[in-house]
């Protein structure tokens, strides 16, 4: 079995044979139940591919917030894999995909006995603590305007950097989602933007129309 784990860094050598040896690539579809909060005490996963959405919702009001929207190199449950305990979030997934589903056992083996996987972890963790500390931070300190334009701005780059769109294929609401709002606030802020001549929104796909527009937007609102 060949692994695509260009985006892990240098895994080679007797790593690479580890993970081919003891990995299963899965397949899953749109919307399918791929695992559980139990079923992540006894596997790690990698994302070859699609888009996974981690979420919390509060049942009372069925209010429901992404904290984070993982695909290609994202990894689950790094919480798990380091504390060794149930982790309380929803899961679903948004785009078909594949993912190595590995022993979680395994994973924290290798953690210890190659250095160089320890080090793709703690940077992994590292960077999702960072995005948790920034989406706290939007919530208390910016409006649904520019969590949304933020957002915007972030899809770009991670477009001109990884060649992927996390906004590609997301409804409203599930964009509603990753900033903290509803469908409604959503539609009414894309809607002046499209106006504005800012963006296009055709068929779950946003997309910049004029770079320099949402250059000069940003600058009036940040």
């Amino acid at each position: 079995m060949q692994l695509q784990l260009d985006r892990l860094g240098d895994i080679d050598g007797q790593l690479r044979t580890d993970m081919e040896q003891y990995g299963k690539v899965i397949s899953f579809g749109k919307h399918e139940v791929l695992f559980d909060c139990d079923d992540a005490l006894e596997y790690f996963y990698i994302f070859l591919e699609g888009k996974v959405k981690i979420s919390q919702m509060h049942l009372g009001s069925g209010k429901e917030q992404t904290i984070y929207l993982m695909s290609r190199g994202d990894m689950y449950d790094t919480v798990t894999l380091l504390d060794g305990k149930v982790h309380e979030v929803l899961v679903e997934i948004l785009e078909e995909g594949s993912a190595l589903k590995i022993p979680i056992g395994k994973a924290r083996e290798w953690m210890y006995d190659y250095p160089v996987f320890g080090e793709i972890i703690l940077k992994y963790v590292a960077t999702q603590l960072r995005k948790v500390e920034e989406l706290a931070t939007d919530l208390t300190l910016l409006d649904t305007q520019e969590r949304l334009i933020k957002l915007i701005l972030r899809s770009i780059e991670d477009r001109e950097n990884e060649n992927k769109n996390i906004l590609d294929g997301l409804s409203h609401t599930e964009i509603a989602n990753l900033i903290g709002t509803v469908r409604h606030v959503v539609d009414r802020h894309i809607k002046k933007l499209k106006e504005d001549g800012i963006l296009e929104d055709e068929r779950r796909k946003v997309s910049l129309k004029s770079r320099e527009k949402l250059l000069d937007r940003v600058k009036s609102l940040f």
